[in-house]
């Protein structure tokens, strides 16, 4: 059996590799995807992820969300990932629109029409605020949530404060508090598991797919000599190997306001809310297995 997912994502480059794998693993059914403003701005994120389904002739539909957060102003991360938030590669200019329908519409019908579906939010979680504001009805028909985002060993944005948090704190606040499972995928593994500058070299002599994926990782202003970090292919890589990954589950909180804005705060101890835990926090993962699996994913791609 497949697994039903529904992305929400802010292309950028990570996000391209993400969508790369959902779209082309058989044991994942990508229903829709949704976008909002984070990497660029949401219609730069709505054109990207058109792009990315356009280049592999696949019809998958893409509403367009939330253009900016709920409070907090809006910041994007083009020095990271460049004006267009996927520069490196020429997608052309013909890759569709996007549904009439907004984002948290077309979020709603989808996961009311299926049993169990899993969402997979890779960009800041204003379209998941919004939903579970305005249908709290469809809470009960989500499986999980596999969320990238989130820090609980620095970040990436502050010294406490991850981007996809950071950009909306207030959406990760009642999302967090939705009492839907959560799995949260943050800079603990996504910088641990680095593509390599050998994994990334192989990549541009695969196939199509791989000269893509090479054109847009070696325009990433993220990483260092180390390797470059794919974070948002984490949360792919978790659904279909989730035993690569060390994980503790805690009660985890969000700072909205202060010189922490945008900070997971975890109680690691479970001392402070009767035992009760609300995600499943990602602390370690298998690098190695990471570099294999990403390889072998596009070598099987045409």
């Amino acid at each position: 059996m497949t697994t039903k997912i529904i992305m929400d994502t802010d292309p950028g480059i990570d996000d391209a590799a993400a969508l790369t794998m959902a779209i082309n693993d058989p044991s994942l059914d990508l229903k829709l995807v949704t976008t909002v403003a984070g990497n660029v701005t949401a219609d730069k994120t709505t054109a990207n992820a058109l792009k990315i389904i356009h280049f592999f002739g696949k019809d998958i539909p893409v509403a367009a969300g939330a253009k900016q957060p709920l409070i907090k102003p809006f910041e994007d991360a083009a020095r990271i990932h460049g004006e267009s938030g996927m520069p490196g590669y020429d997608f052309g200019d013909d890759y569709g629109k996007p549904l009439d329908k907004t984002a948290v519409e077309a979020l709603h019908d989808a996961i009311m029409a299926e049993d169990e579906v899993i969402l997979v939010p890779t960009g800041s979680y204003t379209n998941i605020a919004l939903l579970f504001s305005e249908y709290p009805e469809v809470k009960s028909h989500i499986k999980q949530i596999v969320a990238m985002g989130g820090s609980f060993s620095g970040g990436n944005m502050t010294s406490a404060a991850e981007f996809n948090v950071f950009t909306d704190p207030d959406a990760a606040k009642i999302m967090y508090n939705a009492g839907v499972p959560i799995v949260t995928v943050g800079l603990d593994v996504t910088l641990k598991a680095l593509l390599t500058a050998d994994t990334i070299e192989k990549l541009g002599s695969l196939n199509k797919t791989g000269e893509m994926l090479h054109g847009l990782i070696t325009h990433y202003n993220d990483g260092s000599d180390q390797g470059r970090p794919m974070h948002d292919v984490n949360t792919i890589f978790y659904l279909l190997h989730p035993e690569a990954f060390t994980t503790k589950d805690m009660w985890v909180d969000i700072q909205t306001d202060g010189p922490a804005i945008g900070a997971t705060v975890g109680d690691i101890r479970a001392a402070y809310h009767d035992g009760k835990t609300n995600a499943k926090v990602c602390l370690d993962i298998d690098a190695e297995y990471f570099n294999k699996w990403f390889l072998e994913e596009v070598s099987k791609m045409k």
